[in-house]
């Protein structure tokens, strides 16, 4: 019975933690599925801003102007990825692993120090585990306010050119749309929501570390293959969908605290994340190249077998 309860009881740091990590996973789909680019900066973004905002909070500046604050610096880091990528010609996910390793050391030079702890019973702080409801109240506030700005924004004509980039780049280039333009802009999206949440969760936690982003992403496309598994079917709206990514995070903490719970090792929890992951990302190829029977399959079948029997009746006729 101890046992139940004890499970009850974290869940409301699941749920926390879920939304903030939500908020990530959000950043991870625009680049993902919106852009179709492999962008691996968020591990270094994420804590680029915790780093910021860790920092000025500290140093007295307002929560709010730190936050703000946190989430150009990630802009910037998108701006930096997509600057490789499209300027200097060089692949998405080479871009941003080499964004990623000059991260690691500016935000050690913004931290001064390894790790900066934020003492949330003397500095004002936006979010807080000491007040988890408090908290998961503010996040879904956070949560809805992002969901509302990219609906809006992803429904006017810069917006729908973006996601016209990505769908096909060949088609959208012929209708006069610049899409190295849209691929700065979505990177710069992308990392400014994923440097929000890590602000949001370097106050939450109270800390922030220069390792925090480590793996980030199997969490990223976790949240994002768990959420568009169970709500995307439910309605194609994009809205709905990028509601079911920041579900997919909240998800992916609570079978954490399960795993926990259970008293399974947590530490193999992102080898079975990135299990995961290569299964979902590998389910269409294999449908597709091994279960599909679409009529062009079943015609290249038919096609294959009737070859089979004719060269099989020529081989007989010849002896």
């Amino acid at each position: 019975m101890n046992f139940i309860v004890s499970l009850f009881k974290s869940m409301p740091g699941a749920i926390s933690l879920g939304l903030i990590w939500g908020i990530m996973a959000i950043g991870v789909y625009i680049t993902y599925k919106i852009l179709d680019v492999a962008d691996l900066t968020v591990d270094g973004s994420i804590c680029t801003g915790a780093c910021v905002c860790a920092i000025l909070v500290s140093s007295g500046v307002n929560v709010w102007v730190a936050l703000f604050l946190a989430v150009v610096a990630g802009m910037l880091t998108g701006l930096i990825t997509g600057f490789f990528h499209t300027v200097l010609g060089i692949p998405a996910i080479l871009s941003g692993i080499l964004t990623q390793l000059m991260l690691w050391s500016i935000n050690l030079k913004i931290l001064g120090r390894a790790n900066l702890g934020i003492n949330a019973r003397n500095i004002k702080v936006i979010v807080t585990q000491l007040d988890k409801s408090k908290a998961i109240m503010a996040l879904v506030g956070f949560v809805a306010v992002v969901i509302l700005v990219l609906y809006l924004f992803f429904g006017t004509e810069l917006g729908c050119s973006l996601r016209a980039t990505g769908c096909n780049q060949k088609m959208s280039n012929a209708q006069g749309i610049n899409n190295k333009f849209n691929k700065i802009l979505g990177l710069i999206i992308s990392n400014g929501l994923v440097a929000l949440s890590g602000a949001l969760l370097a106050q939450y936690q109270g800390f922030a570390d220069i390792n925090m982003g480590r793996g980030a992403i199997v969490i990223g496309l976790a949240a994002v293959i768990i959420g568009d598994a169970i709500f995307g079917h439910i309605s194609i709206n994009f809205g709905v969908r990028l509601a079911g990514v920041a579900l997919g995070g909240v998800i992916y903490y609570v079978v954490y605290q399960i795993v926990v719970w259970l008293g399974l090792d947590p530490e193999l929890l992102k080898m079975l994340s990135a299990i995961v992951v290569a299964i979902f990302l590998a389910i269409p190829y294999v449908k597709s190249s091994y279960f599909s029977y679409t009529p062009q399959f079943k015609a290249e079948r038919k096609a294959r077998r009737f070859a089979a029997r004719a060269t099989k009746k020529a081989k007989g006729g010849n002896e």
